[in-house]
């Protein structure tokens, strides 16, 4: 066995990778990593990138270029002309980004899963009436991001995103060792929550970024500002942000989880399975 293997057969003990990447400083800890993880010195970069790929499965070859000033403008990276192929049927919302496929399927009135055994309700997730009722009994998808992935989302399907609400939190991490060990994690996390009006589609979906440790930051491109973390209470911002289907709409500082809601009548695709690969543009949910 390799020292790699060794090193992350350890890691992976889930134990250990509970106490490793939650029982620390989680807020100090993402504040350095986005301050270090933009160091522009050449040695730094490459000395961090390096140390990434060796532990894990960083593939760079779609990235739309071949050097980076930094690990985050790597991590950030924007993929080659045509990477992803989205699927154009009218009657399929695509993944909004890469990722595995967490809990998925159906609301049992406003209650889903984090993970087996691990309930919360969209009351507790999104603090809005109005999404409640809009989304009881409806399908969800979540969407859990790696290291090493592509850390940009797109839309799913040709919309009008006209309200984000903001609501600060924690950072803990978001892996299943967390999901299993900590009760409503998601509910907990930074997150935000997108309110995408479907073009000609009666339909209203939500796609709620949640931040994790060392991701203490959501972009949007369409928003000039991020809100300052530590609010007491949610911040709702209206917006008219117009995306067509597969269009990018921002990006996560290092990785995390997308969860995406959709109205009762939607269904899951065929390919969307807990534990399935997925990508930006492929199949996800079915429009009643």
């Amino acid at each position: 066995m390799t020292l790699r293997s060794r090193l992350l057969r350890t890691l992976e003990q889930e134990d250990l990778n509970f106490l490793l990447t939650n029982r620390i400083p989680r807020r100090l800890a993402t504040q350095f990593m986005g301050w270090f993880s933009r160091i522009e010195q050449p040695l730094i970069r490459d000395l961090s990138i390096g140390i990434w790929r060796f532990f894990s499965n960083l593939d760079l070859s779609e990235a739309r270029k071949d050097s980076f000033r930094s690990m985050h403008d790597c991590f950030t990276r924007e993929l080659k002309e045509g990477a992803r192929p989205v699927d154009r049927s009218p009657d399929v919302l695509v993944s909004p980004c890469d990722a595995i496929v967490g809990a998925c399927g159906t609301l049992i009135g406003t209650s889903l899963l984090q993970i087996k055994g691990a309930p919360y309700t969209v009351e507790d997730l999104l603090y809005q009436r109005e999404a409640v009722d809009l989304y009881r009994n409806g399908r969800y998808v979540t969407l859990r991001l790696t290291s090493s992935m592509y850390h940009r989302f797109h839309a799913p399907y040709d919309c009008r995103v006209d309200r984000v609400t903001y609501i600060s939190g924690d950072v803990w991490n978001v892996n299943p060792p967390a999901l299993r060990r900590v009760p409503k994690l998601f509910c907990k996390n930074e997150r935000a929550h997108l309110r995408a009006r479907l073009t000609e589609s009666p339909h209203t979906v939500a796609l709620v970024p949640v931040a994790a440790i060392l991701v203490g930051g959501i972009r949007l491109k369409f928003l000039n500002s991020v809100p300052e973390d530590g609010r007491a209470q949610p911040l709702a911002i209206d917006c008219d942000a117009r995306f067509a289907k597969g269009e990018e709409m921002g990006w996560f500082e290092h990785g995390s989880t997308m969860i995406l809601f959709a109205p009762d009548g939607f269904s899951l695709c065929d390919n969307v399975a807990e534990g399935t690969a997925i990508r930006v543009g492929q199949p996800l949910l079915r429009l009643p």
